[in-house]
């Protein structure tokens, strides 16, 4: 099942809750990546935390981390916080209004940072900010994790791949899927450890900071 579409599909059925379909489709295979390449401790920033349905899971799934949710729009933030309170986790903090593309952060240590179907779905510059800030908030060998639809270079892009891309244009020109290798341009004081191939044509890539 394509696991695409899911950014612009919320469902709730509370008044701040929310839903994105594709949460439950990937979830697990994102943390199976994660359990071999997160620190053993220390605090967890996910940036565009969305729903907080992510972030709840993996909090579960690996509960000697803090993990700090953040996100930009205020319904984000209110669902994420409602996840929160219902799951009842002790190591999840109260999510921090955070865009992406700021000059400042509201924290200034991260042991690792995460950040997930956010890169496609907003400008080129929420990207550089996301690298330069990261940069600055990460230890030597600190992990940032990206994960989503990708394109590179050398590989044919999936038919469902190249339709999700067209789609996000038509919605937003300043949106779209972006080549690995420009992503790993980008990531300056990082180095790219490692792509791993995903279900639904997804990538995880693992950056260290350099």
């Amino acid at each position: 099942m394509n696991d695409k579409p899911s950014p612009f599909v919320f469902e709730a059925n509370e008044e701040a809750k929310r839903f994105a379909p594709a949460t439950e489709r990937n979830r697990d295979s994102i943390a199976e990546v994660l359990g071999n390449v997160l620190p053993q401790q220390g605090t967890v920033l996910e940036i565009a935390s969305g729903t907080g349905e992510h972030i709840v899971h993996f909090a579960a799934a690996f509960p000697n981390l803090v993990w700090q949710p953040s996100d930009y729009d205020e319904l984000g933030i209110a669902s994420i916080a409602a996840w929160t309170m219902e799951t009842g986790l002790s190591n999840v903090k109260s999510p921090l209004r955070i865009d992406a593309n700021a000059e400042d952060w509201p924290i200034d240590h991260a042991d690792a940072v995460l950040c997930i179907n956010m890169v496609h779905i907003s400008p080129w510059s929420a990207t550089l900010g996301l690298m330069a800030k990261a940069a600055q908030i990460l230890p030597e060998n600190g992990l940032l994790y990206l994960y989503g639809p990708y394109r590179q270079s050398e590989r044919p892009t999936a038919p469902s791949n190249a339709d999700f891309d067209a789609s996000l244009k038509a919605r937003n020109p300043e949106w779209g899927l972006r080549l690995v290798e420009d992503v790993a341009n980008a990531a300056q004081g990082f180095r790219l450890e490692r792509i791993v191939e995903m279900p639904a044509n997804n990538l995880s890539l693992i950056f260290r900071r350099a």
